[in-house]
């Protein structure tokens, strides 16, 4: 036997979001073992803050203008390089991704991609190198396996779940809960029924159905706590969102906000006041300006809630492992794909903004414990693109030539030579396009904008993340900055991917 690989990611969680990476409100007491047991690295950067992006480089180990699914709706090719398939080729493992997969457009009412056909006509994969596929989303309604299951087996909960997707996507922008906040709902579903406790009991059952003798692969790959914010009622106890501060990057007044964004390129207070829409990750109709203390307060709550009902099933699956004798000889790995505003800046949702809300994510790698890797914490710079190459460390073979990452190092001295990290955007919204290219390197980061239909190309943001660790004070034009601004854009440009593939025709919203 060899190494076995548990893949474990969460959706749009921040890097504060567990109690190892400082986190005093959700509890995440397995999630935190992990870190201790491990190596919990404090700056893995997204490639890509939004989902189809990031996850598309987490399973090809390719930066963006590589792969080429640019934007969300742009799907990836089915015969796109895969780790999965390659691990499953190179050493017959056993390979599955329970949960949200969206490497293909999730708005899909012609049902064209085969995500979204599966869960309808019985089908389970093989799919992207996956022998199994049990997927889901953020909702009760739609084509993939737990939507279709819930429908068969328990249709009376259907309309507890916030409508997160319709066809015009507009229904997004209503509110919910004690305070009206955006995307929120009070949901009478049973723990048991909700989408992570189905995740959590799809992965046992495909544990359970495997020899004690193959090694597997297995993404678990949790929808929360991505939006909309309807975690179950019965576990809203856990936090209650009138005892609870508001977040440390909310900045405390609508002047301060104003002050803060009106330092920054345009499209960021352009967004926040509602007069330019940029931010096609957020619903529409909604104006950032709008949100109250009470409702990022409630927002945060129903946040919290979903992190510890994540950590709690991660607990149970971990627990199946133990049961079954693999622990010994079994990879951890948590991530997530990006990370949320939360409150930081006065703003919600995620989109074209490169700041540490949204690309620091929490990672956790914990060795199987026969490897005898010392646990550490490793500030070095790492991504996304350097998972499918430590996956195939894990597993022994060589990474495949089309991998742009290295596996991550797993001491201070081989994390030493690791520099810098680089996270990339392009989107286009009717005539709105933003394009930003960043660096974080040595405790700054840098993002360099093209030219596009609302910038000249010549903006940008800097930021001294040690003296500045919320990112409130532009440096770009900054005359006491300017020689570290010349250096890291010269770093910027030498360290840019080298890829250049078709970007993919946008299919769908999402």
């Amino acid at each position: 036997m060899g190494r076995k690989i548990l893949f474990i990611t969460t959706d749009q969680m921040r890097f504060d979001a567990i109690g190892a990476n400082g986190q005093t409100i959700a509890r995440t007491p397995a999630i935190d073992a992990l870190a201790r047991e491990g190596i919990n690295y404090t700056r893995c950067h997204a490639q890509n803050v939004v989902c189809m992006p990031a996850r598309s480089t987490m399973i090809t180990g390719q930066y963006v203008t590589t792969h080429g699914v640019w934007m969300n709706g742009a799907p990836l090719p089915e015969d796109a390089p895969s780790v999965a398939r390659l691990l499953k080729e190179k050493k017959s493992y056993r390979t599955a991704l329970i949960g949200k997969a969206h490497f293909e457009p999730m708005l899909d009412v012609a049902g064209k991609f085969f995500e979204n056909t599966m869960g309808r006509t019985g089908q389970f994969g093989p799919h992207r190198g996956f022998d199994h596929m049990e997927l889901a989303g953020h909702g009760s309604r739609g084509p993939l396996h737990y939507p279709q299951w819930l429908m068969k087996t328990h249709p009376e909960v259907l309309d507890n779940f916030y409508p997160v997707l319709g066809p015009d996507l507009v229904q997004n922008s209503f509110g919910g809960g004690d305070t009206d906040a955006i995307q929120v709902k009070h949901n009478a579903t049973p723990r048991g029924l909700y989408h992570t406790d189905w995740v959590a009991d799809r992965t046992i059952a495909y544990l359970d159905s495997l020899a004690p003798t193959e090694d597997w692969f297995v993404w678990m790959s949790f929808p929360d706590p991505h939006h909309p914010w309807d975690p179950p009622q019965s576990e809203l106890h856990r936090v209650n969102w009138r005892d609870i501060p508001v977040p440390a990057g909310y900045p405390g007044s609508r002047d301060q906000i104003d002050k803060i964004l009106s330092g920054k390129p345009h499209h960021w207070r352009d967004w926040w006041t509602g007069e330019q829409f940029t931010c096609f990750e957020a619903p529409p109709e909604w104006i950032p300006q709008s949100l109250t203390m009470d409702q990022l307060r409630e927002i945060d709550a129903t946040i919290h809630v979903k992190n510890e009902l994540i950590d709690e099933a991660v607990a149970r699956v971990l627990a199946r492992i133990k049961q079954r004798g693999w622990n010994d000889d079994t990879d951890v790995i948590f991530s997530t794909d990006h990370g949320e505003f939360q409150g930081d800046f006065g703003l919600l949702f995620k989109g074209p903004h490169h700041v540490d809300s949204l690309m620091r994510l929490p990672l956790i790698w914990r060795p199987a414990p026969s490897a005898k890797v010392a646990p550490a914490t490793l500030n070095a710079p790492v991504g996304q693109v350097d998972f499918a190459p430590t996956f195939c460390e894990i597993a022994g073979i060589a990474p495949a030539e089309w991998m742009e990452g290295a596996a991550l190092p797993r001491t201070a001295a081989a994390g030493s030579k690791r520099e810098a990290v680089f996270t990339e955007w392009d989107s286009q919204f009717g005539d709105v396009s933003v394009s930003m290219r960043t660096l974080y390197r040595d405790g700054w980061t840098i993002t360099a904008y093209n030219e596009t239909s609302i910038y000249e190309g010549t903006e940008g943001e800097l930021y001294n993340m040690k003296e500045d660790p919320q990112q409130w004070r532009n440096l770009w034009g900054d005359v006491s900055a300017a020689g570290m601004k010349r250096d890291l854009l010269d770093d910027l440009r030498a360290r840019m991917p080298k890829g250049d593939a078709r970007r993919r025709k946008v299919e769908a919203a999402v």
